[in-house]
């Protein structure tokens, strides 16, 4: 029998019913990476490809009382935090961190889907950049969300991300991963910064529209590393390998008549398909 701990990485999200982002993704993501995944559901989506229809969100305590749950079995080296939509869900969800006593915590603060549907009350971005970015080892917003974490007007002009990026880091977090795929950059460039400075993380820009659900696979991806024992800057970089090839993979598959998902098991299907049956 092996002694060998096998990784567990906890997800802490929104359902999306098309199973390309929230917490259908963050599984797949770990699965795909060799990480065994965990998850308390903080609301749940009527969604498809093409955008959100509703959003019904889980009661606080509700939350909660799957993360006491989880806490109390699973020995979790990893969490990600996406979809809370509301303030009330982000209070449960900083007390409920507590249980989880210097386990690496990644942070996407999702407010807007793909699609532009709001997915964050807008009394819940202060609770959110003052409860959990604090308590954040990476923080992964997008331009937009960085902006509105920032205060700060929309901006996607490249030179301008490093010190945003910095001013992000101000709020707390241990790292920041400031994501630049609606940039004006010629790259898929997001940009790095920690206690050692600012890098930039690129891959070459890949033209599909199926990169529904890039966010959730991005920060699910760099906590399956960080459960895997990776640090930090690492687990980003291997992260956005994984995410590049999902990308590029993606219109191998056919789902949906909207904006499509990744392909997360882009380098599983292959085989499956090969093997005897």
């Amino acid at each position: 029998m092996m002694n060998d701990k096998t990784p567990i990485a906890l997800t802490i999200a929104g359902s999306d019913s098309s199973g390309g982002a929230g917490i259908q993704a963050d599984l797949k993501t770990f699965s795909a990476l060799g990480v065994y995944g965990a998850s308390a559901i903080t609301a749940l989506t009527a969604q498809n490809t093409r955008g959100v229809d509703e959003v019904m969100a889980v009661p606080p305590e509700f939350v909660l009382a799957q993360m006491k749950a989880i806490a109390l079995d699973l020995d979790v080296a990893a969490i990600k935090v996406g979809m809370l939509a509301t303030a009330e869900t982000v209070e449960a969800v900083a007390t409920g961190l507590d249980l989880f006593p210097a386990v690496p915590v990644v942070v996407d603060p999702v407010m807007v889907a793909t699609s532009g549907d709001i997915l964050l009350d807008e009394d819940a971005v202060g609770a959110l950049r003052d409860k959990l970015l604090p308590r954040a080892t990476v923080v992964t917003p997008n331009l937009a969300e960085g902006a509105a974490l920032l205060g700060e007007p929309p901006e996607s002009r490249e030179h301008m991300m490093e010190g945003r990026a910095k001013r992000l880091r101000a709020l707390g977090a241990e790292a920041v991963l400031l994501t630049g795929g609606e940039s004006m950059a010629e790259t898929a460039l997001d940009v790095f910064a920690d206690a050692n400075g600012v890098q930039r993380v690129e891959a070459p820009r890949h033209a599909t529209n199926n990169t529904h659900g890039t966010g959730c696979t991005l920060s699910s991806a760099i906590a399956a590393e960080l459960a895997r024992g990776e640090a930090v800057e690492r687990a980003v970089r291997l992260a956005k390998i994984y995410v590049t090839a999902a990308i590029i993979a993606a219109d191998e598959i056919n789902v949906g008549q909207g904006g499509g998902p990744l392909h997360h098991f882009h380098a599983l299907w292959p085989n499956a398909k090969s093997s005897e049956r």
